[in-house]
């Protein structure tokens, strides 16, 4: 088993004022050659987006889009026709493809948005765009995984043109569980989103990360109240 740990301290930082963003990956004005992707994973975003604000219309191509409100509401709109609100709870995935372009602002006018943005390196390239959107019940489902995304439209959640799985868990102090990764030669990035976890030994609180390959399963323990984890689950 291989592994690799990044604190959230020690992420990339950049407050625009309008934006506070943290990149676990480089990504625009942050670069770090050591952090570049974990396998397919390219992009890992935390931003909070104060009230009223957002990105203005931005071209994407070639690379699965994944958006996960935190807290918050995300107003969407798209060169696809799309335009919609993306609610805590709810995910939202796109294709790019041959190209897209696209907004994303904080559609309240007194609260901020707090999502993540993740990219994911496709398997397919120049596909048609495409865009999709789905409720989960985060808040209710108790020390189980809930699967958010798949390679497969008829898996449970959304799919993407990737041989990944992402699922969330919000459990209870000391559950414990053992994630199967699902296809060899995949490796599985742990994302705390609150709380604390011990993953394979290593402790993991709020927005820490880590990466786990050369393995055929990871073991993962809740630590604390309300512990809630994104793992993803990519080709290497």
């Amino acid at each position: 088993m291989k592994t690799v740990l990044y604190e959230a301290k020690t992420r990339g930082n950049k407050n625009y004022g309008w934006l506070n963003t943290h990149h676990t990956f480089s990504f625009a004005d942050y670069h770090n050659p050591e952090r570049i992707h974990f396998g397919a994973l390219r992009v890992l975003n935390d931003d909070i987006v104060i009230a009223g604000e957002g990105f203005g219309t931005h071209p994407h191509n070639n690379m699965e889009i994944i958006s996960i409100p935190l807290y918050g509401d995300l107003q969407h709109q798209d060169s696809m026709g799309n335009g919609s609100v993306i609610r805590s709870g709810e995910v939202q995935v796109m294709s790019a493809g041959t190209g897209i372009t696209h907004s994303e602002f904080n559609a309240n006018a007194k609260e901020d948005l707090n999502f993540f943005q993740i990219w994911i390196i496709p398997n397919q390239k120049e596909v048609t765009p495409r865009y999709g959107q789905q409720q989960f019940d985060f808040v209710n489902t108790r020390n189980q995984l809930i699967q958010i995304v798949s390679p497969s439209p008829d898996d449970a959640g959304l799919w993407i043109y990737q041989d990944a799985w992402f699922n969330i868990g919000t459990f209870d102090p000391n559950y414990s569980f053992n994630y199967p990764l699902k296809k060899e030669g995949n490796g599985l990035y742990i994302m705390v989103i609150e709380g604390d976890f011990e993953v394979e030994g290593q402790a993991l609180s709020r927005r820490d990360g880590m990466g786990v390959w050369d393995t055929d399963s990871v073991q993962i323990t809740a630590c604390s109240k309300e512990a809630r984890v994104l793992l993803m689950e990519v080709p290497m």
